[in-house]
């Protein structure tokens, strides 16, 4: 029997579930593939309304600069506040901030995130300015459009996991993929994005399940404030067959970039560096393009 794929999307609004399920299909198999997959939809959990349908979440990103923020500068010691008191805003928490900018220790029960956040605005600061370490070229965006960009998959993304961590939506994000797995009979594969990598992890470790592949794109489980966070001990899921994690070295939300060395055993696991040229280095829809994700889920369909 050819597996079913399951997709689990990742963090901030994202259009209708149907239209969002068509966006991934098109992506990974060029044009709709009917019950072939699904998709565990989550967003309406955290959102009261869906993005309109002809747009994509990293459109929904304004280019034009935010409101308070220079067109021209990151600043980001600013962001790293902003992002700690907007994820602990939405979850009725509030956090005392020192004189430096910083977070206060201990203060709340996501502190153990804020080292990741700050690494996130500081690797942006660096994209934005052209000074990335890695030898890929910066965004060919105005550094404008840039900034808002980076700004706000960092906020949108640290707001969304320490959700699911700290403020409630966790349970609720990992039974909407409970049910997604329990509608299929038979295999699945279950292909993830950013935030959804987290819950997909989670889901399939809570009980054995026939998954011939299991692709990661975007994701931070290698970063170590996530690992402290995801069910122990880190190993691959209980029948999953392989595990393919594919990220851009740009991807602020993957900071790190290997999962094979820290979830054993290693030979079910395999890392990719792939090119993401999307505005933010962390579209879906250029990593389900890739080889290592589409030529592995084709090959088990076919």
């Amino acid at each position: 029997m050819a597996p079913t794929v399951v997709y689990v999307h990742g963090n901030g609004n994202k259009p209708a579930e149907t239209t969002l399920k068509r966006i991934w299909d098109e992506a990974l198999f060029g044009g709709p593939a009917g019950d072939r997959s699904r998709m565990a939809y989550w967003a309406d959990l955290r959102y009261p309304a869906p993005l309109p349908d002809h747009e994509t979440d990293e459109l929904a990103m304004a280019p034009g600069g935010e409101e308070g923020v220079a067109d021209d500068e990151l600043h980001p010691e600013e962001l790293v506040v902003e992002a700690v008191m907007q994820a602990h805003a939405e979850t009725l928490l509030e956090t005392p901030v020192t004189a430096g900018g910083g977070v206060a220790e201990e203060a709340v029960p996501g502190a153990a995130l804020d080292s990741w956040v700050r690494d996130m605005a500081y690797v942006a600061d660096a994209l934005v300015r052209g000074e990335s370490e890695t030898d890929e070229e910066a965004v060919p965006l105005p550094k404008a459009a840039r900034v808002a960009i980076f700004r706000t998959l960092v906020k949108r993304t640290f707001t969304d996991v320490y959700a699911y961590f700290f403020g409630g939506s966790g349970e609720g994000m990992r039974e909407r993929v409970r049910d997604a797995l329990d509608a299929v009979h038979g295999p699945v594969v279950v292909v993830s994005h950013s935030l959804g990598t987290i819950i997909a992890y989670d889901v399939l470790r809570e009980r054995s399940r026939e998954v011939p592949l299991l692709v990661t794109a975007g994701s931070p489980l290698a970063v170590q404030e996530i690992q402290d966070l995801v069910t122990h001990p880190l190993r691959v899921p209980d029948g999953v067959t392989a595990w393919r994690n594919v990220c851009d070295a740009r991807d602020l939300v993957a900071l790190d970039k290997t999962i094979r060395p820290e979830y054993p055993p290693a030979d079910r696991v395999r890392d990719f560096l792939v090119v993401n040229d999307s505005g933010n280095h962390h579209d879906i829809g250029d990593y389900l393009r890739t080889a290592p994700v589409h030529d592995a889920v084709a090959a088990l369909l076919a």
